[in-house]
């Protein structure tokens, strides 16, 4: 037997003070209150980077509302941040809020009755109404609207804030940011400036995904399709060999018709192809044309493109050379006036300015008066796209925005980018699928300008002619060293504020970045870029960076093309994909669905520990149903570890002098650290692959067969029964074993596991070391435990047959199994005869392929 005395955390403290009745009630706000006075979690910089873990944690949105998922995710994070901090390294684990962009202006309007329009000046004297009505929003400044936009924030970021701290997240609270502050628009405005010079970011007038509600661009990322109710209209247009049909969903479009489209290959219209039709009821010239896009099996085969209907419009429009014939404006209504191109101008008077419902009903109306609607509407589901937080379909309209190159138009950039994804380890690996397949459908450039009011501004301004006309092919770019700017408030450089507006002046761009465009930038934001040259080479590229599946798309891409833009090179080393909390049906939760578990009630009903057990019994990837009954087997783990480590020390203190890890030698307890020294290896093998749940699977089997066999089994001779130094061994094996455990678990159940080490240690289990296999004394045989365990149900069943008590004697027992079994139990015969109150010796009998057990109860003694 040896031990290694360089694992410090496993010497035993002198003594320990143990509560007399200790609880799990109050930890969580005591053990909060001492980690953040004492500065458990603080980030100090050591010398080199291999001495520091980072982590780019995702900032939430602070406008909307956690949930259970949330806290599962981010529970699984603190895991792996708990482990590596134990392992020696520094971690830096920053959190941030993300508080810019359409949710939080949604949450403002609602939340204090106001709306922003940019017209308005702004009111230093501005109080929101004593009782906002969100149907009546009152107008306000732009000013005005983000002052409160900034007000509500700081309150949603401290109730966050406190239950993450709730939670047990070892987060550096110091290394907190926003991706609004000041420090986060100077990257985000920096890297844009540097985009600019280098020709990846550009200003471009094209059709873009509109969102008519929120009156803004979306760009590919952000759409979701949905199934949407329409009707097919078989329309009739008018060529020199008659009627030729075209079925479609959005009649309302037909003065914006440019071309009718068919399959080069389709037999049924290869004589049209390079002909004219006139359009029905507004009798314009339209070509008749080939492309293979075109689906000969959809419809009728031959389709009308407008400007535009659909994306596939837009690749027509671009590849045919086709007119631009646009009738849709932004705010979702038709245009006013009849457009110059329409030769029989007046029908378009019953369309004019009407929402496209409206104007589709009018457009129906005219078709059946002229005679050209074939038939009856025919109702059917079309795919539609949305904006992910819209209700009603995106049309797409042509506007100016800025857009950064992606990889969707720039074949090499694309291939850099796809090398990156395979560069970069996933877990879990098949994860990796997500983001190639991503990369290879994209079909555009990433558009990243919103008309918004609450984000990041560009720090551009444009000149203006002599007719007060924007030169947008001339943009006033900001110093680097004034940033931030914001253009809608600060004169361009080399104007005055007079200028602004007026022929000659200046104008602000007056759009905001896209919030993805801000947090595309964490890594740079969190580790120090361009502001910190010593943290952003201990911390970049970052080791991990753990986040949803839902978004690989948006948040996981995004951030990629930013770090290979900027930097040729990863933003992280490793991607830890979370999966989805569902209800128990598998249905991913929602409010609308009313099947969302709010995090503070299961915090209060079963507490923190038992809520972090349940978050890492998901595993990577994977979605997990969510069952409250669950959380009540984590809490009577944390009960157990409370009072089984109680219990090992009330026997330690019986021998007075603490024993000490050389006085182990009986084979029993050799025998568990053994076991106990193979689940260390297995759980630090899990969490070297991030397996956080195999790691608490390990450890959590091994403690409760360490509390049901081995401490029942050890507790008579640890009192003395056999002498002082069996008895000795006995302690010191407890208190090893407690020791490691201890540590094993205090990723996981953080409160309980620093309560239990605070009765014996005046520094945190957090700063401990992770045990090593090691440093556990050798020469024990792990397979004795599992012999022991299997005896002692054998012992167990006999007494639940018989119907009597545990504590009843047994005349006689019978062991029966293989030799090297029966072998290595005779070892532990002293102590098994303890524990089963067994009155005369055992009858030990080699032979047979398995264990058995034949007992007879003590006939006197049956009650006792």
């Amino acid at each position: 037997m040896r031990t290694n005395p360089g694992d410090a955390s496993a010497a035993a403290p002198s003594s320990w003070a143990v509560p007399e009745r200790p609880a799990l009630e109050g930890l969580e706000g005591r053990w909060s209150a001492s980690w953040r006075e004492e500065g458990t979690y603080t980030f100090h910089r050591p010398e080199r980077r291999e001495q520091v873990f980072s982590i780019d944690t995702p900032p939430p949105t602070v406008s909307g509302s956690l949930h259970v998922g949330h806290v599962f995710s981010y529970t699984h994070t603190d895991l792996v941040a708990r482990y590596q901090r134990m392992q020696g390294k520094q971690v830096f684990y920053p959190m941030g809020w993300d508080d810019n962009g359409l949710p939080t202006e949604r949450r403002v309007q609602n939340y204090y009755g106001v709306r922003c329009d940019p017209s308005i000046p702004y009111d230093p004297d501005f109080v929101p109404p004593a009782k906002p009505d969100p149907k009546r929003q009152v107008a306000i400044s732009r000013r005005n609207f983000i002052e409160l936009c900034h007000e509500l924030t700081q309150v949603d970021e401290q109730v966050f804030e406190d239950l993450w701290r709730r939670l047990g997240l070892s987060v550096d609270w110091n290394a907190l940011y926003t991706t609004i502050s000041d420090e986060a628009q100077r990257v985000a405005q920096l890297a844009f400036l540097r985009n600019l010079e280098r020709g990846e970011a550009y200003l471009s007038e094209a059709p873009t995904m509109w969102d008519v509600t929120f009156q803004t661009a979306v760009a590919q990322a952000e759409l979701e399709a949905r199934e949407y109710p329409g009707n097919y209209y078989r329309v009739a247009f008018h060529g020199a060999q008659g009627p030729v049909y075209i079925e479609t969903t959005r009649p309302e479009l037909l003065p914006s018709v440019c071309a009718l489209i068919a399959h080069p290959d389709d037999e049924r219209y290869a004589h049209l192809f390079g002909t004219t039709v006139t359009s029905p009821v507004f009798g314009v010239e339209i070509p008749v044309l080939a492309h293979p896009a075109a689906e000969k099996d959809k419809g009728a085969g031959i389709a009308m493109c407008c400007t535009f209907g659909d994306l596939t419009d837009v690749i027509w429009w671009r590849e045919l050379r086709l007119p631009t014939r646009v009738v849709l404006q932004r705010n979702g209504r038709l245009q006013a006036d009849a457009p110059d191109w329409l030769v029989n101008a007046e029908p378009y008077a019953e369309l004019a300015n009407k929402t496209t419902f409206s104007a589709r009903e009018a457009m129906v109306g005219l078709l059946r008066s002229s005679g050209d609607l074939d038939g009856e509407p025919r109702p059917t589901q079309r795919m539609a796209n949305f904006y992910e937080k819209g209700d009603k379909p995106l049309e797409i309209v042509s506007t100016r925005q800025w857009y950064l190159s992606n990889g969707g138009r720039d074949a090499s950039l694309r291939a850099t980018l796809l090398e990156r994804g395979n560069e970069l380890e996933w877990v879990p690996e098949y994860m990796r699928h997500r983001y190639t397949n991503w990369v290879d459908g994209l079909n555009g450039d990433w558009l990243i300008s919103r008309q918004r009011f609450f984000g990041v501004p560009f720090p551009v301004w444009y000149p203006l002619d002599a007719e007060g006309e924007p030169d947008h092919a001339h943009p006033i770019v900001a110093d680097p060293a004034s940033l931030p700017v914001d253009p809608a408030s600060q004169a361009a450089p080399g104007y005055e504020e007079a200028q602004r507006g007026v022929p000659g002046g200046f104008v602000g761009d007056p759009d905001v970045m896209d919030t993805w465009a801000t947090s595309s930038l964490t890594p740079q934001i969190a580790c120090g870029w361009e502001r910190d040259e010593a943290l952003w080479n201990l911390t970049f590229p970052m080791d991990l960076a753990p986040q949803a599946h839902d978004i690989i798309r948006t948040w996981l891409f995004s951030r990629v093309v930013r770090a290979q833009l900027e930097s040729h090179s990863l933003p992280w080393r490793r991607a830890a994909i979370s999966g989805f909390v569902v209800d128990p049906d598998r249905k991913k939760m929602s409010k609308s669905k009313g099947n969302v578990v709010v995090p503070t009630e299961i915090l209060d009903k079963f507490g923190a520990d038992a809520v972090r057990w349940r978050a890492a019994m998901a595993r990577p990837g994977l979605d997990s149903p969510f069952d409250e009954t669950q959380m009540k087997v984590g809490r009577r783990l944390a009960m157990k570890i409370l009072n089984a480590s109680k219990f090992v020390l009330g026997i330690a203190a019986e021998g007075g002098a603490v024993p000490d890890a050389a006085q182990i030698d009986q084979p029993v307890d050799l025998a568990m650290l053994a076991s106990l020294a193979q689940v260390v290896d297995r759980a630090t093998a899990a969490f070297e692959s991030f397996d956080y749940t195999t790691a608490l699977e390990a450890a959590e089997k091994f403690f409760w067969t360490f509390c049901d066999d081995y401490l029942e089994l050890v507790k008579e001779r640890a009192y003395g029964a056999q002498g002082d130094a069996s008895a000795a061994s006995a302690r010191a094996a407890l208190l090893t074993a407690l020791d490691v455990q201890l540590r094993l678990f205090a990723p996981f159940m953080p409160f309980v596991t620093e309560e239990v080490w605070s009765w014996g240690h005046s520094t945190s289990v957090h700063h401990a070391a992770w045990p090593l296999a090691s440093s556990l004394p050798t020469g024990g045989d792990a397979a004795l435990l599992e012999d022991i365990s299997a005896m002692l149900i054998g012992l167990r069943g006999a007494k639940s047959a018989a119907k009597v008590s545990m504590k009843t004697p047994l005349a006689s027992v019978t062991v029966e199994g293989p030799a090297d079994q029966i072998a290595r139990l005779r070892t532990a015969e002293d102590d098994l005869r303890a524990v089963g109150r067994i009155a005369s010796a055992t009858n030990w009998v080699p032979g047979g392929d398995h264990l058995t057990v034949t007992a007879v109860v003590e006939p006197l003694q049956e009650n006792a």
